[in-house]
């Protein structure tokens, strides 16, 4: 008889998953970008058949993705090793090599329409204005390209088109919590919502005719809902709100003359249809509890990237509006079954002044527990932890560490209000959440005070360097991924773009200088007793190697112990497959090591 050995850990790290998609005018192919061969590249399938071949060999993951309405190339947009300095090529429906259409090394260009005909590109670029952005028409028949806005005050980028291209709508972007949205026509110009002081987002922006602009907004509000702009009149209108659900996601059916939202208020989300003939809302099923992507056809069917806390990005489609749905991938941790991963628990806590805070907890199963929890403080800060898979998460759990998860002030999906709160606050309210919540869990017995470890990326990785140094007495060690070490630094070496906003996001290293010393992890140097790894990409834009080296050479300098990782070919993030293994890898065993030297065998 033949015995299979139980899986290990490491198969958590073979975990493949989709992470952009298109799909031809015609339904017969969908593209989408995967680590099927352990690096990010295109792949497709022609439907119905469901094995995919390779497009790219490029080895890099798409920015976007957009197949032309004529069905003859599919836009995409392609970094380097994770630098973020996208470039918008031409990629054949066959595959092979990909023809450059705006490219210029050291610059970025984003995605924002290509025309009904195929032969205009409306996008967004650096070129010639880093901060702010110029916008412009390409025609990829004869080459000529015009300029059609140039950004001022905050980054600008065009956002929609309408049908006939006699309009189009743009966004200045003061911030993540504060946007706003102008239709341009010819010389003219109106904004979207009406003049106020209060700060709020618009987004998701649809042209259903050529006077009607659909789209997101928290005007006078706290919750995002289904705003109208009638291009005629010149009025606004509220079309469609509900009660506890911020709306995030907007598309347009022509043939069913619907509007499909998605909508969540925490960890999932909620798929709706909204028919624009007589206003009636149906809830829709959906395959997954995350909706990472939404794509309606001209057909009518239904297409979504999505995840679960158990099952990695996949494609689904449905061919009946939404009742039912066929998965197109069918990517699992290989060798270990959905009954052996971990769903959350979802908690709430009171925090130090009585907020409420959302939560999410991983408990390990009893058969693998070895009774410690570690703390992940998600990154963003204007995000949040949600029911979506993370490979990282589900090997740590498999390897006994239940894992702590929360949405603590800051956070987005809670409303406008609570995401601000982290603005000009990154090191305080949230570290104290943060430190309320590890109390919850030990009273409630959830944690055991002594064993409890430390692991963050990004934002979250700078409130790892922050809680060790304040809070070390909670933790047994350290994880820090690209988190940034020093608020002034930090300021300083952002994307060109992020300055606008820094001031109100973060604070001003002038006037702000005593709360920005005061929340800078690198001030409590002292603090930092415990064992601590960190890990940083050396192309990453966003928290550049330096905030790592720098709180690594000065915690060298004091003695203590940390082992330090610089992968030379990531940003912020790990696009390759063996990256994430050997990131993975080592945190399982530091943390191991940590929780073995603990706990000494005599």
């Amino acid at each position: 008889m033949i015995n299979f050995d139980k899986p290990g850990v490491e198969q958590f790290f073979q975990t493949l998953t989709v992470s952009n998609f298109t799909v031809s005018p015609d339904e017969k192919q969908v593209v989408f970008s995967t680590n099927l061969n352990g690096y990010s590249n295109l792949w497709a399938m022609d439907l119905p058949n469901q094995f995919p071949y390779p497009l790219t060999f490029n080895n890099q993951g798409a920015a976007f993705l957009s197949y032309a309405k004529t069905g003859k190339f599919i836009i995409a947009g392609f970094d380097h090793d994770g630098d973020e300095n996208t470039q918008i090529y031409a990629v054949s429906p066959k595959g092979g090599k990909f023809a450059p259409l705006r490219t210029q090394e050291g610059e970025r260009h984003f995605f924002s329409y290509l025309s009904e005909d195929g032969k205009r590109l409306y996008y967004p670029s650096t070129v010639g204005n880093a901060t702010y952005f110029n916008n412009y028409v390409y025609n990829l028949e004869t080459g000529e390209e015009k300029l059609l806005l140039e950004g001022t005050e905050a980054p600008t980028a065009i956002e929609a088109v309408s049908p006939s291209e006699n309009s189009f709508v743009s966004i200045k972007q003061f911030g993540n919590t504060h946007s706003l949205a102008f239709v341009h026509v010819g010389e003219e110009k109106f904004l979207l919502t009406p003049e106020t002081t209060e700060q709020h987002t618009v987004s998701e922006i649809v042209y259903t005719s050529e006077s009607d602009i659909y789209f997101l907004t928290e005007f006078n509000d706290d919750l995002s809902y289904l705003a109208k702009f009638d291009l005629t009149s010149k009025e606004f209108s509220k079309v469609l709100q509900l009660e506890k659900e911020d709306f995030s996601s907007l598309t347009y059916s022509k043939k069913n003359n619907s509007l499909y939202l998605v909508g969540s208020y925490g960890v999932e989300d909620r798929l709706y249809e909204y028919s624009l003939a007589d206003g009636k809302l149906t809830t829709l099923n959906t395959p997954t509890s995350v909706v990472d992507k939404l794509v309606v056809m001209a057909s009518g069917n239904l297409y979504i990237q999505g995840r679960t806390a158990i099952t990695p990005g996949n494609l689904f489609v449905s061919k009946d509006g939404g009742a039912n749905w066929t998965e197109l991938t069918h990517y699992r941790v290989p060798g270990v079954s959905v009954e052996d991963l971990v769903e959350p628990e979802v908690l709430t806590y009171p925090s130090f002044d009585g907020m409420e805070i959302e939560a999410l907890f991983f408990k390990a199963k009893e058969e693998n527990s070895n009774g410690h929890v570690i703390l992940w403080p998600h990154g963003g800060p204007q995000a949040l932890e949600r029911k979506t898979f993370r490979s990282m998460f589900q090997s740590l759990i498999y390897s006994g560490y239940s894992i702590f998860a929360p949405n603590f002030r800051g956070s987005t999906n809670y409303g406008l209000k609570y995401s601000k709160l982290v603005e000009g606050d990154w090191g305080h309210g949230p570290r104290l959440d943060n430190i309320q919540g590890l109390e919850w869990l030990i009273e409630n017995g959830y944690a055991d005070r002594e064993k409890i470890l430390l692991l963050g990326g990004s934002y979250g990785g700078y409130m790892a360097l922050l809680l060790h140094g304040r809070h070390a007495e909670y933790f047994k060690s350290v994880v820090d991924i690209f988190g940034p070490s020093d608020l002034f630094s930090f300021i300083e070496s952002v994307p060109e773009f992020w300055k606008p906003f820094m001031e109100q996001w973060v604070g001003d290293p002038v006037k702000d200088k005593e709360r920005l010393t005061k929340d800078s992890p690198i001030t409590y140097l002292d603090g930092m007793t415990k064992p601590m790894l960190v890990i940083q990409g050396a192309n990453d834009p966003r928290v550049v190697q330096k905030e790592s080296d720098q709180i690594v050479a000065a915690l060298k300098e004091k003695g203590r112990d940390v082992e330090y990782i610089v992968l030379e070919d990531e940003g912020h993030g790990f696009s390759k497959k063996q990256n994430e293994i050997l990131v993975y890898g080592k945190i399982i065993e530091f943390f191991n090591e940590t929780i073995k030297e603990a706990n000494p065998v005599v």
